[in-house]
C-alpha cells in the first residue's frame, strides 16, 4: 500500500497514556496458577531460539536444531502428558552463512529464519542487502529478517525507508519478511510508531523490536505501540500482521506479560507463531525452569535442559 509521508510525520503519542495501559496490562492482570503452564507452553511454542553471534559453527547450529525440535525433556512430558513433537518452537534464527546447516537438521515444520541485509547496522549497499536475501533464499531460508535504515529514518526521509523495505519484500516474494525497527535507537514513541507504520505500509510481514545487539532492545510499552498499529492496519481491511520482540527477554514471568499484552490488545488469534514470536537465546531455559517448578515444586538445575 502506498505510504502517506503527511500522516507519518504528524504521528503523536500520548505517552502516559501508553504506560498506565501497560503497568495495567502487566502489573494488575496476572495468569492464575492453574493456567501458568499452558501459557508457558504457549510461549515455547513462540520462540525464535536463536544463536547470533562471531563463533557460531556448525555444530553450534546443530545443537541448537536438536533443542529447537525437543525443548521439552521426556520426563517433563510425561509429567505434561504430552508426546514427544507436540511442543517445538516458532522458529531458528541463524547468519545466512549458516542457512544450510539449520535446514539440514530440522523438520519442514520448523522455519528457519534468517538475519540478512547487513545486520545488525544494515550499513551495506542497498545492492549488496538485496543480494543477501536473494542467497539467503536460494539457500533454504523460511523467514527473512532485516533491519530498517535508522540513518533515512533519522534524517526524516520516510519515504526512502519505506521504498527500501517495499523492495526487499519484493526480492522476498511469498517469504516472510520480519522488518527490525530497533526501537532502543528510535528513543521516543513517536518515531516506535512511524516506523510500525512504514514497514507495515511496505509490505512487512512481521514488525520487530530489536536485533538484540543494543541493551535497549525491547519493552513492554514499545510492544503495546507495535500491537495497536498492527490492530489499526488490519481493522482498516489491510490484512493479519505479525509482531517480533527480541531484545533482554530472558525470563519466563516477562513472556507472560508480553502475551498477556498481545492476547488484551490483539486477541487471541495473535497468539500463534504465525503473528507473534519472540527472538531469544536464553529464555527457553527458564520457561522450563518455571514449567518443571509448577509441576515438581522444586526448581531443575540449568544443567539438566538441552543446551544450544
Amino acid at each position: 500500500m502506498n505510504l502517506d509521508i503527511d500522516l507519518v510525520s504528524n504521528i503523536r503519542i500520548n505517552l502516559s497514556a501508553i504506560e498506565r495501559r501497560t503497568s495495567t496490562l502487566t502489573k494488575r492482570r496476572s495468569v492464575k496458577k492453574e493456567y501458568q503452564a499452558a501459557w508457558l507452553l504457549k510461549a515455547i511454542s513462540l520462540i525464535d531460539l536463536t544463536t547470533l553471534s562471531g563463533d557460531d559453527t556448525a555444530g553450534k547450529v546443530e545443537r541448537l536444531c536438536e533443542k529447537a525440535k525437543r525443548p521439552i525433556s521426556l520426563d517433563l512430558l510425561d509429567r505434561l502428558g504430552l508426546q514427544q513433537g507436540e511442543i517445538q518452537v516458532g522458529a531458528v534464527c541463524v547468519y545466512h552463512h549458516l542457512i544450510k546447516e539449520a535446514k539440514k537438521h530440522l523438520p519442514k515444520n520448523i522455519p528457519v529464519a534468517a538475519v540478512s541485509t547487513g545486520f545488525p547496522a544494515g550499513l551495506s549497499s542497498f545492492k549488496t542487502r538485496k543480494l543477501e536475501i536473494t542467497e539467503s533464499i536460494k539457500n533454504g531460508a523460511d523467514e527473512i529478517d532485516i533491519v530498517i535504515n535508522r540513518k533515512a529514518f533519522f534524517e526524516g526521509d520516510y519515504k526512502k525507508v519505506y521504498e527500501e523495505i517495499k523492495a526487499l519484500k519484493d526480492v522476498c516474494g511469498e517469504i516472510h519478511l520480519k522488518t527490525i525497527l530497533e526501537i532502543g535507537e528510535l528513543k521516543t514513541y513517536e518515531n516506535i510508531k512511524k516506523a510500525s507504520v512504514i514497514a507495515l505500509c511496505a509490505g512487512s510481514d512481521f514488525i520487530k523490536t530489536s536485533t538484540g545487539k543494543i541493551s535497549n532492545g525491547s519493552s513492554r510499552e514499545a510492544c503495546l505501540i507495535m500491537a495497536r498499529t498492527v490492530r489499526e492496519f488490519e481493522s482498516y481491511g489491510y490484512g493479519i500482521r505479525g509482531i517480533k520482540v527480541a531484545g533482554g527477554i530472558r525470563d519466563a514471568k516477562d513472556a507472560i506479560r508480553y502475551l498477556v499484552i498481545i492476547n488484551e490488545e490483539l486477541g487471541g488469534t495473535w497468539l500463534s507463531a504465525d503473528y507473534f514470536r519472540f527472538g531469544a537465546s536464553s529464555l527457553l531455559d527458564d520457561v522450563l525452569k518455571q514449567i518443571k517448578k509448577l509441576k515438581t515444586n522444586a526448581y531443575q538445575s540449568s544443567y539438566y535442559f538441552p543446551r544450544g
